[in-house]
């Protein structure tokens, strides 16, 4: 369900609906080891994952910002919605300005491709520099398991289709009133965007897939990350800053707007 726009700094922002993805509980892993996931799953009680896939669209005086995409027609009818939702709003896909990618992962970036065309005919691509550097390079899918080598074809089609319009992106303010902030593991350059203001927004991409459960206990993770263990530093080091920081949070599987409180060892995210 898409919510109503709300401001943040300079920015009026939206969360769009793409979809609902859904996985057995297989794909979860643990830092603590096999029994620590046991115990996290059985605590969590679900008998599957079934999260929502967003992004987020953000209208300022220079026009429309999307904060990745969605997965466009790739993912199957219980995806690619968001290209909808944006036409329900009024915003067509010329008047897209810029596209600013968390990581380039298919439930977030496939959404810039209407099949074999751009979707975002004047849009701007801007990408975590050290995702279009790994994915970017073919010579790196050799070294990289089976199940993490999507980013890949994401890459390419995003060189193929955007070409020049490509520009990638260092920590650090990549339009006024938005900074980058890396956020590594799940992808060597998975990174969060944080909207500035009297009220800061940060959309942080992955950094959680599982509000409640890896909340509670950061140290649970999904075979998706490249980086298992930087994944986990990365996840509570935000999860402590955004709380510390008072932040506004959401992100590609957030539902709504939240904020980071701490809860005994680990964090809440109550709905703001």
């Amino acid at each position: 369900m898409n919510g109503t726009w709300r401001r943040f700094g300079s920015y009026d922002v939206l969360a769009l609906h793409d979809g609902i993805f859904e996985a057995p509980l297989d794909v979860l892993i643990h830092a603590g080891g096999q029994a620590a996931r046991d115990e996290a799953v059985a605590r969590w009680g679900r008998p599957k994952i079934s999260i929502p896939v967003n992004c987020f669209a953000l209208k300022d005086a220079d026009g429309i910002t999307l904060i990745d995409a969605g997965t466009g027609p790739s993912w199957g009818e219980a995806m690619g919605h968001a290209p909808a939702a944006m036409v329900s709003t009024g915003i067509a896909p010329e008047q897209v300005e810029r596209v600013l990618i968390t990581h380039l992962h298919g439930d977030h970036a496939l959404g810039l491709f209407d099949r074999e065309r751009a979707r975002f005919a004047n849009a701007e691509i801007i990408v975590p520099e050290a995702d279009l550097a790994f994915f970017g390079e073919e010579a790196n899918r050799a070294q990289t398991p089976p199940n993490r080598q999507g980013g890949f074809a994401v890459a390419a089609a995003v060189k193929k289709h955007y070409g020049d319009r490509i520009r990638p992106a260092a920590a650090g303010t990549v339009r006024p009133g938005i900074s980058l902030i890396p956020l590594p593991g799940h992808t060597f350059g998975h990174s969060g965007y944080l909207i500035e203001g009297e009220e800061s927004l940060l959309l942080w991409g992955d950094a959680l897939h599982l509000s409640d459960l890896q909340a509670s206990d950061p140290d649970v993770g999904l075979v998706y990350d490249f980086d298992a263990a930087t994944a986990v530093a990365s996840r509570r080091a935000i999860l402590e800053r955004a709380a510390r920081e008072n932040w506004l949070v959401s992100g590609g599987h957030v539902e709504g707007f939240r904020r980071v409180v701490e809860n005994g060892s680990g964090y809440e995210l109550i709905p703001a």
